[in-house]
Parts: C-alpha cells; structure tokens; sequence
C-alpha cells in the first residue's frame, strides 16, 4: 500500500514538474511563478472534480442498483437525500489533501493555503452532509406516511439548519484565520443572552413542532379553524416560524407556528375521518301560538304518518287518567297535548327517520331559553356526510321541511323586523 501511494505521489509529482518547466519555457520570467501556481492549482481542481464525479456516479449507480426499491426505506431514503453526493465529496476531499502536498511541492509557501482552502471545502461538505441526513429523516418517514413525525422533524430540521449554519460558520472561520476554537467558544457565553433574543420565534417554533408530534392534535392536511384570526380551512405547511392555511376561498393564510400552542384552534378533521357533521340549528316560535290540542287539531294530526301512532298512545293515556279526575272535562286538568310538544315529537321522529342523519350518534330536539323574540326550538344531530356542499344540502332540507311542516301544527314562526 505504501508503494501504490509513493508511485501516485510521484505520478502527480511528475505532472506537477511537467507544468512547472513548461510554464518556465514559454512565460516571461515576472509571470512564471504566477502561471505555474495558477495551472497547478486549475489542474488540482480539475482533479478533484474527477475523482468525484467518478466516486459520486460509482456509488450513486450501486445505490441505485440494489436499495432504490421498497423493501429498503432507509436506504432509499439516503439515496433520494443525495447523502451518498457527500460521501462521494469527502472522499474526493480527502484525495486531495494528499494530492496538493505532491502537486504544490515546488511551492513550500502555498502549503498553509492550500491546506485552509482544503479544511474549509470539508467542513462545507461535512456541513451539508449533516443537513441532508435531516432529510434522510424525511424522507423515510414520507415514506413510512407517519405525518406526526414529519411535523416534528421539519420543526428540529430547520433549527438545526440556522444553528448548525452557525456552528459551521464558527469552525470554518477557525480553520480559515488559524484560530483555536476553544477562544471563539470561550466567548459565546457573553452572547448567549443576545442569541436566545435574536433566536426567540426559532426556539418557540421548534418547542410548539415537537409538542404538535408528540400530541397528534395538528397535522397537515387538517381541517382547522382558529376563531382568533378568523382563518378556517386546511393546514398547507407547519414549519419552524410559520403555519400556512388554505382557506375555503382559496386564499393564503399565515400564522406564527408558535400560536398553536397559545391560541384556541378547532380541529374538524375528526369530521372528515369519520365523514359526520354536526348540525346545531334553531328554530324560534312564537310563544302566542302555543295552545292545547282540540279535537279538531288532533283528528288532522292523527293523519301524519310520523305520530300517528304516538298521537293514538297518548290520547289513550290521557283518557284513562280524566277518568279518575274531578272536572275531567276542563282540558287543563291532567295531561294534555300541545302543539309545540307534538311538533317536538315530530321533528325527533323525522329526525330519526330521515336517511341523511348518523344514527349512532346524538340526535335531539330541545327547548332553548326563552328570548324576547321567542322560544328557540333547536335541532341537534349529525349529517352523515362531512362534504360541505353536501352537508349544507342536507341541513337545508331537513329546516325546510320543519319550517313549512310546522304550520300544520299553528305554530307561528318569528321574523325579526328592522325597525
């Protein structure tokens, strides 16, 4: 081994002595030096380029050969984050910081240089090799689908970017100027307060990224409405600063990311993923159109297919009750139906009837608090489609049909006039 790399190192030693006398032969004497520096140096990075494009498509092509497949993730991960380019460029680097020893060895001088420019290139690679292994994370975990954590390393991916950038940046400078790197540590603790300052929305962004993973509230793709902004829509993007969100108009919004865990957000999906939807509507009557059932009223709504049946029970439970009663003949002694109860009873039983209403859940038709412009009758129950042109279809069916069908009760449905 020792001999293979004395015969390169003479290899290269003699393409060097090649340049220099030729550079020698045919150039003035006050450009001699710089020409044979200048060629020396061109022919080391076409070198370099060489040796890495022959390592970069070697390992690429065996990569791509035997891992690009499913059964593989993790290596098919690190192949798409082009991890195996850095490898390639390391390798390459390290290469030349043999070759420059035995093509600059005519000029002692340049060493110091050469070996700077050498530490800075690995640095830079080692660097970028250390952000695309980020991207390794990424893609296995596309790959795998688990959204959640996607969200937790986009949020660590780009803080370890803006400071790694600066970590980096720090080494480079040390091996550029030739400065201990114990120095420049030693003096970052004078600037930690001014760092967590400038770097504030970045820690708060990483920390909101990893409690929005580890708790599966948010993911991409979500339905969310956050009242705060007035923003409904879908998540597009959560990353380290910002939060994107596609509204149902189709417009744009931002927030920072560091408000999801400070700010009141609504998560709807759960509607999507089990396709139900919620409907939570009221109706309001007028209180003056409340009245007692009469004969004549009950032998119409005795025609209604949906409480006949519940009409002929009560009516039987009514009498067999008066024939205990004094003054059975006053109809407010006793049980007694009205309108608004069996209007009541037959919107639950449309309700419960009605195809387009999740059965298996709530289903309910209440009383509200009484206002000044009425009593509100609201309807509470679930559609079972989540599509909101479809959903609004359905609400807007089942309140046309109560509005009209409740005159058949004469009831009085209220209109609040602007004066």
């Amino acid at each position: 081994m020792k001999n293979e790399l004395k015969d390169y190192k003479d290899f290269l030693q003699l393409i060097s002595d090649e340049i220099h006398f030729f550079c020698k032969d045919f150039f003035p004497d006050e450009f001699v030096l710089t020409t044979q520096i200048t060629f020396k140096f061109l022919f080391l990075i076409i070198l370099l380029f060489v040796v890495s494009f022959i390592l970069r498509n070697g390992i690429n092509l065996t990569f791509k050969f035997f891992f690009d497949k499913e059964k593989y993730p993790v290596m098919k991960s690190i192949y798409k984050a082009k991890v195996t380019n850095s490898v390639a460029n390391i390798l390459s680097l390290g290469f030349g910081s043999f070759a420059y020893v035995s093509i600059f060895y005519r000029h002692p001088k340049s060493m110091t240089f050469l070996e700077r420019l050498v530490g800075i290139l690995l640095v830079l690679v080692i660097a970028n090799m250390a952000f695309r292994f980020i991207k390794v994370l990424q893609n296995y975990y596309l790959i795998q689908k688990d959204y959640y954590k996607i969200i937790a390393i986009n949020s660590i991916s780009q803080t370890v970017r803006i400071f790694g950038t600066f970590i980096f940046s720090v080494i480079a400078i040390c091996v550029l100027f030739g400065i201990s790197g114990s120095t420049v540590l030693g003096s970052l603790g004078a600037i930690t307060a001014v760092m967590v300052l400038v770097f504030r929305d970045t820690i708060l962004g990483f920390v909101t990224g990893i409690h929005v993973a580890t708790s599966k509230n948010l993911k991409v793709g979500d339905w969310v409405a956050i009242p705060k902004y007035t923003i409904e829509g879908n998540i597009e993007d959560i990353d380290l600063l910002t939060t994107k969100i596609r509204n149902f108009d189709k417009t744009l919004s931002t927030i920072p990311t560091y408000d999801l865990l400070t700010t009141e957000i609504k998560n709807m999906q759960v509607m999507s993923e089990t396709n139900t939807r919620r409907i939570k509507k009221s109706i309001v009557f007028n209180i003056k159109s409340f009245k007692f059932l009469d004969d004549q009223l009950f032998g119409e709504l005795l025609k209604i297919n949906l409480i006949h049946d519940y009409l002929l029970e009560k009516k039987k439970e009514i009498e067999q009750e008066k024939a205990n009663l004094i003054n059975s003949d006053e109809i407010i002694n006793g049980q007694q139906l009205t309108n608004i109860g069996t209007f009541r009873k037959y919107a639950m039983s449309y309700l419960k009837n009605n195809p387009n209403i999740d059965q298996t859940g709530t289903v309910m038709v209440r009383q509200m608090e009484i206002t000044p412009q009425g009593m509100p009758l609201e309807i509470y129950c679930f559609a079972n489609d989540s599509k909101w042109e479809h959903f609004e279809q359905i609400q807007a069916d089942i309140f046309d049909h109560l509005l009209v069908a409740s005159k058949e009760f004469d009831l009085e449905i209220m209109q609040v006039h602007k004066i």
